[in-house]
């Protein structure tokens, strides 16, 4: 909810708080009859129908956990797993035996604590499931995503820290109740992370644990909740700056971080257009609480996010219970989810038979008396190439495929460059099955990596040449399918069109995967042609992760086409980096910005002048030079200092200078 919307809220609710609270307080002074309070009106869900909180899958993750109602919902200490009871004259009279009813669950709620991280613990979890000698935790996505990242099937893998390259780790305490000392902490080492939700999902993850005498878990209701149910969080809500700080000391007490029992009211039930919201007093810490309906002493949803004053919301029982289940197999919030633990097939080998007739690259595809020929390759670097057992005169080192080819080194196992034929006009989707990784047999397997060599979680099998681009066919009807469009799909899966990427590379791909989509888009509503060069930028010290397997830090991509006149080159270049290169082309000349605080950022992508490519990469772009819209002749205006290296940071495709 945006600051005008909040505002707008909190301005028709004022009045009613202030003579709401002024009663509440003066029934639990005891100078107002308790009958009183049955003429305060209750229709404040429906004054807020109109500026409910999105869904639970795109709520977002600045406004977690509130203080909604400012009195009458004190969240009461757990001690030694028993709830010390307040008056609670805002519930019905038997509330006391609900809540002593529904103690035992207390044993099944932790707190979600971090190994080698700097936040010390980050949530709530709680036992959601048996798993034989082990037990399902149910918490939230955004807790989990502090120290794991999720992988293409959902699973997640533990990150490393940034600071000191140890990898982090958790904990379920379930303890850590008021009064507790150190000696009674009872934390259970998290063994695995089996699910983390998409961010466009809701907002669920699952941890595995392990060990003795461990908690049962928490039952799931069979109906989702009512409007006006009496529920309640148990979790460990900690001191948070987005709440009233009178508010919270008045609550509670500056005890923060211990076990709560946090009893309140479902203000609006889950529906296909509304969320699930209630009243619950929370703060930061509380994220991933189970919320118990007191009535059948069920889990009724999963507490996740709340705006101060207005509601607290959670994930309904029927989706925990379905993702729970399926490990997200299932389609939620029209996100389709893959499903956990689907075996990853066996690689395979193509020899020569498999592969003859393979065109490869083509220099003169453009057309109109062009050619878009390879970057040159310095005298080093060529005479570490690969030769295939095809290999022809006119392609000499160039590992062919169905419209495209590789140049692939033999001392570092991965490629030195691809160059790719994309043809808009007559592009043919190729839906993506199972992916099969190959090797190729007109090379040494020796010199090749394989899935053994990437079975570091954190290493991907990254794409030099993309899946969809090669694959076209000129003689494929409109939207059929194609032999050759499927077998360019297919060829793009051999692991000498494949790199070493480490999982921090994700943080800028979004941008650098849509600037390809831009680029294919563009070829094929435009009818044009185009060619890609793209690889890594080699580095005597890339990470060695083990048996020699070096994981380049930074990746460059070269788009080469005919200008809108069709009678000459345009060519744009794009980097995929934290800033290496740039900082090498400041160093080299001697520029002070590497003193005067260059950081080494997150990745992100830039377009760079072809040629501070060339030589940031020490490889000959002699064709491309003056077809570069960034280069020195072209674009004064780019840099008045001829010392200083062109560079466009990408924030959306319009930045792109063509």
């Amino acid at each position: 909810m945006d600051e005008s919307r909040l505002e707008s809220v909190r301005g028709r609710l004022a009045a009613s708080h202030a003579l709401e609270a002024a009663v509440r307080r003066a029934i639990a002074e005891g100078t107002v009859p308790e009958a009183a309070a049955a003429r305060i009106p209750e229709g404040v869900p429906a004054r807020l129908e109109a500026d409910r909180e999105p869904l639970e899958s795109v709520v977002p993750l600045d406004a977690l956990e509130a203080i909604v109602q400012r009195v009458g919902r004190p969240p009461l200490l757990v001690r030694n797993a028993t709830v010390e009871l307040e008056p609670l004259v805002d519930f019905p009279a038997d509330v006391d035996v609900r809540i002593k009813a529904v103690e035992p669950a207390v044993r099944s709620v932790g707190r979600v604590e971090f190994v080698n991280h700097r936040m010390a613990w980050g949530g709530t979890g709680w036992v959601i499931e048996e798993d034989g000698d082990a037990r399902v935790v149910a918490t939230n996505r955004h807790v989990a995503s502090l120290v794991a990242r999720r992988l293409a099937d959902g699973r997640g893998i533990f990150l490393r820290s940034p600071a000191t390259g140890a990898r982090y780790g958790a904990d379920i305490d379930f303890a850590e109740e008021v009064g507790s000392v150190a000696s009674q902490a009872v934390p259970v080492a998290v063994s695995d992370v089996l699910f983390v939700a998409d961010d466009a999902a809701p907002d669920v993850a699952f941890l595995r644990i392990r060990g003795r005498d461990l908690p049962d878990p928490l039952p799931l209701a069979d109906d989702e909740a009512g409007a006006g149910d009496v529920v309640a969080l148990i979790g460990y809500p900690a001191f948070d700056e987005r709440n009233d700080p009178h508010d919270q000391a008045r609550y509670f007490r500056d005890i923060y971080g211990v076990k709560r029992f946090m009893p309140g009211k479902v203000m609006q039930a889950l529906t296909g257009r509304t969320v699930l919201s209630h009243d619950c007093t929370s703060l930061g810490g509380a994220s991933g609480s189970p919320l118990i309906r007191l009535e059948d002493r069920k889990v009724v949803g999963l507490h996740y996010a709340g705006v101060y004053g207005v509601a607290n919301s959670a994930v309904g029982v029927r989706t925990l219970g379905q993702l729970l289940r399926s490990r997200g197999r299932v389609a939620v919030s029209g996100v389709r989810l893959i499903a956990d633990g689907q075996a990853e097939a066996t690689d395979g080998t193509h020899g020569p038979d498999d592969l003859r007739d393979r065109r490869g690259y083509e220099v003169a595809f453009l057309g109109e008396g062009t050619t878009a020929p390879w970057p040159g390759l310095p005298e080093h670097v060529r005479g570490d190439l690969a030769r295939p057992a095809d290999e022809t005169s006119d392609q000499p080192g160039e590992v062919r495929y169905t419209h495209f080819g590789v140049r692939f080194s033999t001392s570092r196992r991965q490629p030195v460059m691809t160059a790719v034929n994309i043809d808009g006009r007559h592009s043919v989707r190729v839906k993506r099955g199972r992916d099969r990784w190959f090797v190729d047999g007109r090379l040494p397997e020796e010199i090749q990596l394989t899935r053994e060599h990437y079975r570091e979680p954190e290493i991907d099998r990254g794409h030099m040449v993309r899946r969809e681009d090669p694959n076209w066919d000129v003689e494929a009807p409109a939207g059929q399918s194609s032999a050759v469009a499927d077998q360019a799909n297919l060829d793009t899966f051999h692991y000498t069109n494949a790199a070493p990427q480490h999982a921090d590379l994700n943080q800028g791909r979004t941008l650098w995967l849509g600037l390809e989509d831009h680029i294919l888009d563009n070829a094929r509503t435009r009818g044009f042609r185009a060619c890609v060069f793209t690889g890594p930028v080699v580095r005597d010290d890339d990470p060695d992760i083990g048996d020699g397997v070096l994981v380049p830090r930074e990746f460059w991509k070269v788009v080469v086409m005919l200008d809108a006149d069709r009678d000459a080159l345009h060519a744009t270049a794009y980097l995929l980096s934290q800033g290496d290169l740039i900082r090498d082309l400041l160093e080299d000349r001697g520029r002070t910005e590497t003193l005067e605080g260059f950081v080494l950022g997150p990745y992100r992508t830039f377009q760079i002048s072809i040629a501070d490519l060339a030589e940031g990469t020490g490889y000959d772009f002699t064709a491309y030079l003056d077809a570069d819209p960034l280069s020195a002749g072209r674009s004064a205006e780019e840099s008045a200092d001829p010392d200083q290296p062109v560079v466009v940071p990408l924030e959306t495709l319009e930045d792109v200078r063509t």
